[in-house]
């Protein structure tokens, strides 16, 4: 199973940031290296990396590629924007499939779409067709991912944050693997857990969201999503406990309940 992530756009690119300068490309490549992580847990999956730390990758030299390669599938990962500058309440997770009639993309997209939006908790903002030209030039099937608004600053703060970064990497993966029935190694080991220090959980959003802004306002990086039911509030995540464990303790000083997740 040959499947390409194509990170979006390059370091220099130019507009394509936050208003207070976060390049699209940051997310997009780390999201494409977490999904490429996930993927090779599985048998007979190969990965092609279409983009480059070095340079903006013309988009004629990407599809030409992923053609050439012979690839299943080609996933293209963006963060959104709207406006000519500065924030504003545009928000939420669209997908794109090609203008043509293409099934196996329409299908595909679905079951990525769907998993980002469970995975993510933002607001669904469906599936969209148009005639890009990743989408429009390959010759397999073919979606392109919007993980959430650069020109949102709420989702602009996630969009920087690691936990949010493996969140949508994984959802997307796992609506590749869905589509096309993958299994896992049987020898592979098992993936890497996170330990993750969540604040809150909530039956309304609204309560989650006054959480979250509120520890913004004192410096943490938060992340709001839907699991189980309830909103939860997350203040980071870590590879060690120890760290998970510190960030827990700061936050009990400062009068917040904490729980930790390992994932």
């Amino acid at each position: 199973m040959k499947i390409v992530l194509d990170a979006g756009h390059g370091y220099n690119t130019s507009g394509k940031r936050t208003p207070d300068g976060m390049r699209e490309y940051e997310f997009n490549r780390v999201v494409a290296q977490y999904a490429r992580q996930e993927l090779l847990r599985y048998q007979n999956v190969e990965i092609l990396f279409t983009h480059s730390d070095d340079r903006d990758v013309p988009l004629q030299e990407r599809t030409n590629r992923a053609n050439s390669w012979g690839a299943n599938a080609f996933v293209s990962i963006h963060a959104n924007a709207y406006g000519a500058g500065g924030w504003n309440s545009v928000q939420g997770i669209e997908t794109y499939t090609p203008t043509v009639d293409s099934p196996n993309s329409d299908r595909l997209a679905s079951s990525v779409h769907r998993k980002l939006i469970q995975a993510t908790g933002r607001r669904d903002r469906g599936i969209k067709s148009e005639n890009f030209h990743v989408l429009r030039e390959t010759t397999m099937r073919a979606i392109l991912c919007e993980c959430g608004f650069m020109t949102h600053y709420q989702e602009a703060q996630l969009l920087k944050t690691d936990s949010y970064r493996r969140t949508c990497a994984h959802a997307i993966a796992e609506g590749i693997v869905e589509h096309f029935s993958l299994k896992l190694k049987p020898t592979a080991p098992p993936s890497t857990g996170i330990y993750k220090v969540q604040v809150g959980a909530f039956k309304a959003k609204e309560n989650a969201d006054n959480l979250a802004k509120e520890l913004n306002g004192r410096g943490y990086s938060t992340f709001v999503y839907l699991d189980q039911g309830l909103y939860k509030v997350q203040a980071g995540a870590f590879a060690q406990k120890a760290n998970a464990d510190s960030l827990a303790a700061q936050l009990r000083r400062q009068g917040y309940s904490t729980f930790i997740n390992y994932e």
